[in-house]
């Protein structure tokens, strides 16, 4: 007789408390199901359950058996719901964390037609500039930008973004323009408060050689945006991804403060939970944000 189903009678009896019901939560006969169990206990060598006129019980070895076989058809099930679940198209809720400003100004434009393509998919987008927890508070993934710091993840990498430190016109005719990085102890930063490294600019100087700037901010703030607005108006230097000030620098509003010093860039990656199976509606996603940034990056934002 197949194991599995011996399994899953002895296991039922176990549930139901008796052969007849068992019987009929599985749809065959009590005597079908009592030769599945009689062939269980014979492949054993071993009786798993206490039968009596009133009552069926598992004996102390039926029990340790029936909570690894309740684990196995568990498993089952779940497997055989997985190969059910890849072959549907994707849909359901979807909940994703990502950081404020690239999600207001580069993946929120590109819901609608992720929306358009995908009907079934309902997106619960989360903007907030923290590394949340994605199991435990319920999220599908996360897009997050620069080095990863949970290697448990499962990660695809979507693009690449580069990071300078940046002014308007208006701030270096005022103010001078720094020509080295120990420069930059002399003028006005515009800190990125929530940095989990504080007011730290780990930048390269041209000899190739890893510097870590440490300065009191004339301003901080917890928002990109709002540090590329006070930027533009004057009010210091940030150090900021091209994502945020492609467009400004491209109008003129702000320059490179530095131009001699190297490019830093930084990965923007798509995370998940760890898993052999990626759920279809994530799939669909990742899929779709890999295709929407392939022109984008480093520079070209």
């Amino acid at each position: 007789m197949d194991r599995l189903t011996e399994m899953e009678a002895f296991a039922t009896v176990v549930d139901q408390g008796g052969f007849t019901d068992a019987a009929k939560k599985m749809g065959i006969s009590k005597s079908a199901v009592s030769k599945h169990v009689s062939s269980l206990e014979a492949r054993l060598g071993a009786r798993l359950l206490n039968r009596t006129t009133r009552r069926v019980s598992p004996t102390e070895i039926g029990l340790a058996y029936y909570d690894r076989a309740r684990r196995v058809l568990n498993d089952a099930g779940e497997a055989d719901a997985l190969v059910t679940s890849m072959q549907s198209a994707p849909s359901g809720l979807l909940r994703i964390s990502v950081a404020t400003d690239f999600g207001v100004n580069h993946l929120s434009p590109a819901l609608s037609e992720f929306l358009s393509d995908f009907p079934d998919i309902t997106v619960n987008m989360v903007l907030n500039n923290r590394y949340v927890e994605l199991i435990s508070e319920g999220f599908d993934m996360a897009v997050r930008i620069g080095e990863l710091e949970d290697s448990t993840l499962r990660a695809r990498k979507l693009t690449e973004t580069t990071k300078r430190m940046i002014a308007s016109p208006k701030y270096f005719e005022q103010y001078g323009r720094p020509e080295k990085i120990d420069d930059l102890n002399d003028h006005k930063l515009l800190h990125y408060s929530n940095q989990s490294s504080g007011n730290v600019w780990k930048l390269t100087a041209p000899s190739g050689e890893k510097r870590q700037v440490r300065t009191a901010g004339w301003l901080s703030v917890n928002d990109g945006q709002s540090l590329l607005n006070a930027a533009i108006s004057g009010l210091g230097i940030a150090y900021l991804p091209s994502f945020l000030y492609a467009e400004a620098m491209e109008k003129g509003l702000v320059e490179d403060a530095i131009p001699d010093l190297p490019q830093e860039t930084q990965g923007i990656y798509a995370v998940y939970p760890p898993g052999r199976f990626t759920q279809p509606k994530v799939r669909a996603f990742i899929d779709f944000l890999v295709h929407e940034f392939a022109d984008k990056g480093p520079s070209d934002w």
